[in-house]
């Protein structure tokens, strides 16, 4: 089995530094789902007391789990000279009926046919209709086998019938069991798939392993547990909302609602606060000017549908023209060509002030009922306090985007950000690249201004996370070439 797809793969990444503890206190650990089944050795060497700590160790597993039917299934295999299966995956949906039909187990006592435990999970307990998944390849087939002896049959031929399709086997050899026997029935590597104790007292520390093991940052989407009302689009650790064709995000990034038609309820009030202070130089306030324009491009400009303003902001600020004096693009960006260049020092915090005291005014061409948004761009770290203004404006219903280019501050453009912060704020390291966040502002200032208009236009393709990754790496790809130019002229090789 491929390990990109198998339960080896997530323990291999949840290994050794930033483990989750499943036991850790408050920590709520999440498992990704999982076909998994044990397959049970109670042959006559096994003795009631030490089948009794199978049951333990089979429990605490189980404790560590997300258990329902969309999440993680569990069935029992039990055996010895025959094969008894005790529950299949479908039976339980809740942990604690399944704790206690474990607790219900009781050792059959006789041979120990371990090869026809294997081939009884392959023909029934991970079949269809006992409730394995097959039909999603994503959820993980997972066998666990516990043995203490040398099984009466052969395992190495149904082992890799099991392997080949699909299902990853674990091997926990007890005593006096044969360590040959544990490697043909365990899946590739060996060494994270064959596990031995010297007894069955003290099996329960290898419940801590399979804990672990389960215990990663889950699908959030596939187990259910999220707020979308119709999509939920998975990341790492988390997720985002979106909508059927012919539905819009509603502003709490969760609920959607029916497009609208065109009745004129798109208006939108866009304002740019543009960062003029000295660091960011005259040849890169020109790339600023064209990415203000390369947006006003994407946006539909008329008294019912775009108003555009736009506010330069250094040790002080001047509104360049307010909400509604320019009609049509055209006249918009000739504006944003002449806008002179300030360069003094960095004040977002008196900027987003009069963001709004002043330019979201009615007095200042705002119109009531348009949506509000507003583009701050900054090169630094402001020279005075953001927190307040910044909470004031999002709770006043604007929606807020934040670009930080060079020494910009992360932290800071987070602040300004809207929810869901990682959608509204934007960070690159160079100027010149500027004109890619533009694209990416584009399409999200199009679907705010009239979704369903824009949706055969401007598609989804690309997340912000990808984008910042893309420009991060260039940027350290930069920072390299740079040092292998100066060990060159050293004469380092």
């Amino acid at each position: 089995m491929p390990r990109s797809s198998s339960f080896y793969s997530f323990f291999h990444k949840a290994s050794p530094k930033g483990r989750m503890d499943p036991g850790a206190p408050g920590h709520l650990c999440r498992t990704r789902p999982t076909d998994l089944v044990f397959i049970i050795d109670s042959s006559r060497s096994v003795r009631p007391r030490e089948f009794e700590k199978i049951k333990v160790f089979l429990s605490q597993v189980i404790e560590s789990l997300d258990v329902g039917p969309n999440t993680t299934r569990v069935g029992v295999i039990n055996y010895a000279s025959a094969v008894k299966h005790e529950f299949p995956l479908k039976a339980h949906r809740t942990k604690a009926s399944l704790l206690q039909a474990v607790q219900n187990i009781e050792p059959l006592s006789t041979g120990t046919m371990t090869g026809l435990a294997i081939q009884f999970a392959i023909n029934k307990a991970f079949s269809e209709v006992e409730g394995a998944r097959l039909k999603f390849p994503e959820i993980s087939k997972v066998a666990i086998v516990v043995t203490d002896g040398r099984p009466q049959d052969a395992v190495k031929d149904v082992s890799a019938r099991a392997k080949e399709s699909g299902i990853e086997l674990f091997a926990i050899g007890v005593g006096r069991v044969d360590k040959h026997t544990l490697k043909q029935i365990a899946s590739e590597p060996l060494e994270e798939h064959v596990d031995y104790v010297e007894s069955y007292s003290v099996i329960e520390k290898l419940s801590k392993k399979f804990q672990e093991a389960f215990c990663v940052v889950s699908d959030l989407c596939a187990t259910g547990d999220h707020d979308c009302q119709q999509i939920c689009n998975s990341s790492p650790g988390s997720y985002t909302c979106s909508c059927q064709d012919g539905f819009i995000l509603n502003s709490d990034g969760k609920t959607c609602s029916a497009c609208n038609g065109g009745d004129g309820g798109s208006a939108t009030d866009l304002v740019f606060l543009i960062d003029g202070s000295k660091s960011v130089r005259p040849e890169n306030f020109e790339l600023v000017k064209r990415f203000i324009n390369q947006i006003v491009d994407s946006l539909d400009v008329s008294d019912k549908q775009a108003q555009v303003g736009l506010v330069q902001y250094s040790s002080s600020v001047r509104q360049e023209f307010p909400l509604g004096r320019y009609k049509t693009k055209k006249d918009i960006k000739a504006a944003v060509k002449k806008m002179s260049y300030m360069e003094k020092g960095t004040m977002t915090g008196a900027a987003l002030k009069y963001l709004i005291d002043n330019t979201f005014t009615i007095s200042s061409g705002a119109r009531p009922g348009a949506q509000k948004v507003g583009i701050v761009f900054t090169d630094g770290r402001s020279q005075d306090y953001i927190n307040d203004a910044a909470k004031k404006a999002k709770e006043l219903g604007f929606k807020m985007f934040a670009v930080g280019v060079g020494n910009a501050v992360e932290d800071e453009l987070r602040e300004i950000a809207s929810d869901p912060v990682a959608e509204h704020y934007f960070y690159t390291a160079d100027f010149k690249t500027i004109n890619q966040i533009g694209k990416k502002l584009q399409k999200k200032i199009c679907v705010e201004e009239d979704p369903c208009a824009c949706e055969s236009v401007v598609k989804f393709q690309t997340k912000v996370e990808e984008l910042l990754q893309a420009l991060t790496q260039k940027h350290i790809l930069s920072w390299w070439e740079w040092v292998r130019s100066v060990r060159k002229g050293q004469g380092e090789p």
